[in-house]
């Protein structure tokens, strides 16, 4: 092994090394053994690798290695999503720049094309990012929600639930994107609260109803446009300044349009006037209202966000009906909305209804994609019922067949699909799965897989011309399937057979409900087993927290605050850091932020780290806590810990080279014994914490246990042995360091792939007894018989001791090697046999000339004394030792001990605190006043000895 750790150049030739020895899939001889399956959350075409997906992914091929490792046939599906909205927009705006033309220069076919063919480089890319990672996937079979076989599976699904009567079409209230003339899901609805303006509007009442005496009622809105949609007024039933008024009709200002005063609970009183306008083909709690009593519904809007030129009117059942005069003012028509609300604003002031306006905080929806502000909109679209399809899923939650971890996020999704709404699927965009359905000229509606198969099952002639519905599926409707269609099913059902249900799901919190709910359903309704049972589509759900920047921000590239993955292993200089992070910020002013804050924390850009110490700090991160801070100096410690590693591994391959390795056996050496009885130790929780999900648990327990144990303790204790022991003892410490390395190895590769990869292809030459290809080898087990406490507290006691000796060797300048004199007293048994039967060893490791116990230390001429765990240890002084620097720390320990008895004298001599305190407490204060005197007094006989020394 070379001295250093060229971490670069070892991780190309492992990537080249497993596409090799194709060891990255499922093999269908293992058939007998048990399943394990992960499908990886399909990643958007249009993405790159973030810290969310790389850390992710690195939790889901920690899970598979181990698995795969425990015995187990596993699969890491991968996929990509063709993320309708997203790509579109983003393949839009790439055509304008690079051709000049928008998606209206274009066919549907011929723009569809143009994103397949810029979704292969865009894919292409993403893949070599997620390749630097080392995940443990088959390349060859990755999936797409927009391929053959999965649109195959799209249709089949479509069609049954159509044919069930689960889906259906209708005009309904939804939020439009008028950047994107396409429905949002109330999911992609971004809230922000902006100071605004709240106008006070006069409504006049009509002549029949003027005998009130009062004229007009008030009404408060933040969107006086939408007057122009206004079907009534309404107040709350118990709001006596407008009771007498529910019944009565007023005109809509500026298009004298008469509409009812009506009640309804929902109104809040103390909000604006209390009287509110109702516009329901506008504003949602309004269309609920309107619904609730049977009002007209108003479209007002175009779908890129203009005044029409005439309103559409419909019944509240959604059917256009002349209820209503459809004129709009023609300074108004064709405007855009909120100029059309300025000329609104300027004639409500001139005619007189406008009586006064006030500063108003409100929560504004805006499109996630497009940053425009979204507008309720009165459309025909395609709904999925969920009610009957939430039953299930509901059920398979409660009762523990599907289980959230952490816990708390049960809860989160019971409430949700306890109260879940019908799904709006339909999308009007041109990428995406297109809507099985074809309407003929008399729009009777006819759903199948294609046209032929429509005529033929309908019985329909050639010549009654059918077209398709133009609008394509949501995007979350395809991947809803990702279970089962990402395993082949409808066409291809062998992996399906084997690994669904599959095992874990590894995501973020916010997409419980966007997509988590959403596979259970659809899985556990389309998915039966062999009794026509529901399938579940996976059995455990692990939540992970957000990632956030080292001050708990969101990372967000408007922020600019972003950290690439591949930069922290490729390393990026500062000013190409500042130019990425300033590039696509939404406001110009943040860029001198930005930079200050970029130069703040890294003055010297990021530096190279290997994708190990990258994986292993994404382990290290993943507890329960719903938000996690990202910290660079974690990954350069775990960078050092890579280091460590190598080194370690370094020293032991070279120290057990040309050995003649005999069948493995625990080795009578107590050093051995210990280190294995450690390992044991580590092998049962490691498999316990992966158990639980617990990452970071298991990071902190491989990083303890290889830093302190292994690395610090054995290796430093074993040194001796190798330089001084006898043939026996030499024999034994090398056996015991090429296994016990190997079992390191083979627990720490599923989270640090490259570098146990290719340490364990130079050990395993020295001795053929594992499997060559690491991952081919079984994960250590727990030894219940491995055990033995009495070693394990004689080993911690003597690790002490060497600690204190070596620290006193420091102190007084000895070499380390200089062999001293030691001699202990008040011992227990155990620790005495022990250092009986193993005198001999424990003298090398600890570079002692002997070590001998005694009755009185008074015959001893000058000893310099420590108390480890009551064991008194006294160390023979000869001419090299500085008794200057232990006067001066035996004085600092009388100063400290006579400060603790005086605390301790003080306690026990108060009546007030005595009356109070617990007499456990007070016994306890009186031992340890004793055990503080009795320490004194030795520390005390110990410093006249070797003041007698210097004076002699």
């Amino acid at each position: 092994m070379d001295k250093n750790y060229n971490f670069h150049l070892i991780e190309k030739k492992i990537q080249k090394y497993c596409k090799k020895n194709k060891i990255f899939f499922h093999n269908n001889s293992f058939l007998k053994n048990d399943n394990f399956c992960i499908m990886v959350p399909p990643p958007n075409i249009t993405g790159y690798l973030h810290m969310g997906h790389a850390f992710q992914q690195t939790i889901m091929d920690t899970l598979i290695r181990y698995h795969r490792m425990s015995g187990k046939n596993t699969l890491l599906q991968m996929g990509t999503d063709h993320a309708g909205i997203a790509t579109q927009m983003v393949v839009e705006r790439y055509l304008l720049m690079k051709e000049g033309k928008n998606k209206n220069s274009y066919s549907r076919e011929e723009f569809i094309k143009k994103i397949f063919d810029w979704k292969k480089k865009s894919e292409l890319v993403m893949f070599n990012q997620i390749k630097r990672l080392g995940h443990l996937i088959n390349w060859k079979d990755v999936r797409f929600t927009l391929d053959s076989n999965f649109s195959q599976a799209v249709k089949d699904v479509f069609i049954t639930l159509y044919k069930d009567g689960l889906i259906y079409r209708r005009k309904k209230l939804v939020y439009w994107d008028p950047k994107f003339q396409t429905v949002i899901s109330d999911l992609e609805v971004e809230n922000q609260i902006h100071k605004n303006k709240m106008w006070y509007i006069k409504y006049f009442f009509t002549e029949s109803h003027d005998n009130n005496n009062k004229k007009y009622i008030t009404v408060a809105t933040t969107r006086p446009e939408t007057l122009l949609g206004d079907t009534a007024l309404a107040v709350h039933p118990d709001d006596k300044r407008y009771t007498k008024y529910i019944g009565c009709f007023v005109n809509v200002p500026i298009l004298n349009r008469s509409i009812p005063i009506i009640s309804n609970k929902s109104i809040d009183i103390s909000k604006g006037t209390g009287c509110m306008k109702v516009t329901p083909a506008h504003d949602f709690n309004d269309y609920d209202i309107g619904q609730c009593n049977k009002l007209p519904m108003i479209n007002i809007f175009t779908k890129d966000g203009k005044i029409l030129k005439k309103l559409n009117i419909f019944n509240y059942k959604g059917k256009k009906k002349k209820i209503f005069n459809d004129f709009i003012p023609k300074n108004l028509q064709n405007l855009d909305r909120f100029t059309a609300r300025k000329n609104i604003l300027f004639t409500l002031k001139k005619e007189g209804f406008l009586s006064r306006v006030i500063s108003y905080k409100i929560n504004i929806p805006y499109g996630d994609r497009s940053g425009v502000i979204l507008e309720p909109m009165l459309t025909n679209q395609w709904y999925l019922s969920t009610k009957i399809l939430s039953i299930e899923a509901i059920k398979a939650v409660k009762e523990n067949k599907i289980i959230f971890i952490p816990k708390q996020y049960k809860n989160m999704y019971l409430s949700w699909m306890n109260n879940i709404q019908d799904w709006c699927i339909s999308r009007q965009l041109l990428w995406g799965h297109r809507i099985p359905v074809w309407y003929d000229s008399f729009n009777n509606i006819y759903v199948g897989e294609n046209e032929e198969s429509i005529r033929k099952e309908y019985s329909l002639k050639k010549d009654v011309p059918l077209t398709q519905d133009s609008d394509v599926l949501d995007t979350w409707f395809s991947s809803s399937l990702w279970t089962f269609a990402g395993l082949g099913w409808p066409l291809d059902i062998k992996k399906i057979n084997m690994f669904h249900p599959t095992n874990v799901l590894v995501c973020g919190f916010d997409i419980i409900f966007f997509w988590i709910a959403r596979m259970i359903m659809m899985t556990m309704y389309i998915i039966k087993d062999k009794l026509g049972n529901s399938q579940i589509p996976f059995k455990y759900i692990y939540i992970t927290g957000l990632i956030r920047d080292e001050q708990g921000q969101k990372m967000s590239k408007s922020y600019g605050n972003v950290l690439d993955p591949l930069d922290m292993i490729d390393g990026i200089s500062l000013e190409k850091l500042i130019e990425k992070r300033t590039k696509n910020l939404i406001n110009s002013k943040q860029i001198n932020l930005v930079k200050k804050n970029t130069i703040n924390k890294f003055p010297k850009g990021i530096l190279t780290h290997s994708a190990d110490s990258l994986r292993f700090t994404f382990l290290s991160i993943a507890s329960t806590s719903r938000n996690i801070n990202w910290n660079m100096n974690r990954l350069k410690g775990y960078q050092n810990f890579c280091n460590k590693i190598w080194h370690a591994s370094r020293f032991v391959i070279k120290n057990i080279d040309k050995t003649v390795f005999k069948k493995k056996n625990i080795s009578s050496l107590l050093l051995n014994q210990w280190i294995y009885i450690e390992l044991n130790k580590v092998i049962k929780k490691y498999h316990y914490f992966l158990k639980l999900f617990r990452f970071d648990q298991l990071s902190t327990l491989l990083y303890k246990f290889i830093w302190n144990k292994f690395c610090d303790q054995y290796l430093e204790m074993i040194k001796p042995i190798l330089q001084y022991g006898s043939l026996y003892e030499i024999n034994s410490v090398k056996i015991s360091l090429f296994f016990i390395l190997s079992k390191i190895l083979l627990l720490v590769h599923p989270v640090m792939p490259f570098i146990t990869i290719y340490i364990w292809s130079i050990l395993q030459k020295l001795n053929k007894i594992f499997h060559p290809i690491i991952i081919l080898n079984t994960i250590p087990q727990y030894n219940k018989n491995l055990k033995n406490v009495y070693i394990t507290k004689f080993m911690n006691w003597f690790q002490k001791v060497i600690s204190i000796l070596r620290s006193i060797r420091v102190d007084s300048k000895v070499e380390y090697t200089r062999l001293l004199k030691v001699y202990y007293k008040n011992i227990s048994l155990y620790k005495k046999i022990f250092l009986q039967e193993n005198n001999v060893i424990l003298k090398k490791i600890a570079y002692l000339k002997c070590i001998v116990e005694i009755q009185s230390p008074l015959n001893l001429s000058s000893v310099i004394m420590r108390i480890i765990d009551g064991v008194e240890i006294f160390i023979s002084v000869d001419s090299c030792f500085d008794i200057k620097i232990e006067l001066q720390r035996l004085d600092k320990k009388i100063l400290l001990l006579e400060r603790e008895i005086h605390k301790i004298n003080y306690f026990l001599l108060n009546k007030k605190i005595l009356m109070n305190a617990p007499s456990c407490f007070i016994l306890e204060k009186k031992s340890l006043l004793k055990n503080n005197f009795d320490i004194l007094k030795k520390i005390n006989n110990q410093k006249k000895i070797l003041l007698k020394k210097i004076l002699t």
